[in-house]
């Protein structure tokens, strides 16, 4: 049950190497939204292995194509194999139609330009709190 009317917070894991994209990523989306950050990574491995131990807490994660090692692309294959039921998101520079299709083959929900689409990433998280909170 909702008590106190009190949203439930969509728990995100972050995947990004840049530090400076990270955290206004994380200011953004935690002021705007019913939305808390309970994890980031800026490699593929470092990933992996916070989605091994913390995986079944997400509700929403957000992965960048480029990484510092390895790719987004191995980190949504790596959520696969665990079947995880959270939302999976890209967000890159590097939207083109044919990262999209790959994107969508490894499972992503959406993919999202860094450049051109963070509204529209918003509105998505939004969408989900939304949907979140009419479960309690």
């Amino acid at each position: 049950m909702n008590s106190g009317g009190q949203e439930r917070q969509v728990r995100c894991l972050l995947v990004e190497d840049s530090g400076l994209i990270l955290q206004g990523l994380i200011d953004t989306l935690q002021e705007m939204l019913p939305l808390t950050v309970i994890g980031s990574a800026a490699d593929e491995a470092a990933a992996c292995q916070w989605l091994d131990q913390h995986g079944q807490d997400l509700d929403l994660m957000v992965v960048d194509i480029f990484l510092q090692q390895g790719t987004g692309l191995g980190v949504l294959q790596h959520a696969n194999e665990l079947d995880l039921s959270c939302r999976k998101v890209v967000l890159t520079n590097y939207a083109t139609r044919e990262m999209r299709a790959r994107c969508s083959a490894l499972k992503a929900d959406q993919v999202f330009d860094k450049s051109s689409e963070l509204e529209e990433l918003v509105q998505y998280c939004a969408d989900i709190a939304e949907r979140l909170s009419a479960r309690q």
